[in-house]
């Protein structure tokens, strides 16, 4: 079996590869902001271990990370198909970042 399970096709920008071209697009978006002084500290695949009591359950890796620099809010951002949104692995991760890390993700 050939191609990906998403249908999606992956892009290269900036020497990065990405799991889609809707991913590449978001992060040429993110480069813009930070040149502008819209965002700082862009971080891409960065990883959350979520640990509940001293145990690593999970990891969850985001697109992307980011500070706004309006507010200083830490962003964790992450590019979601209709279809991945509902697969059921991202759903639990997504609720373990916000009841154990209070991380809430910003779906794009």
């Amino acid at each position: 079996m050939s191609g990906s399970k998403y249908k999606n096709r992956k892009v290269e920008i900036d020497g990065v590869s990405f799991d889609s071209v809707k991913e590449g697009r978001r992060y040429g978006e993110l480069r813009l902001l930070e040149r502008a002084g819209q965002i700082q500290d862009l971080e891409l695949q960065k990883r959350f271990p979520i640990r509940i009591n001293d145990e690593l359950v999970c990891a969850y890796v985001a697109d992307f990370v980011y500070r706004e620099a309006s507010s200083g809010q830490q962003v964790v951002e992450d590019v979601k198909s209709p279809f991945t949104r509902q697969h059921p692995v991202y759903r639990l991760k997504n609720k373990l970042m916000h009841a154990v890390l209070g991380v809430t993700i910003r779906e794009v």
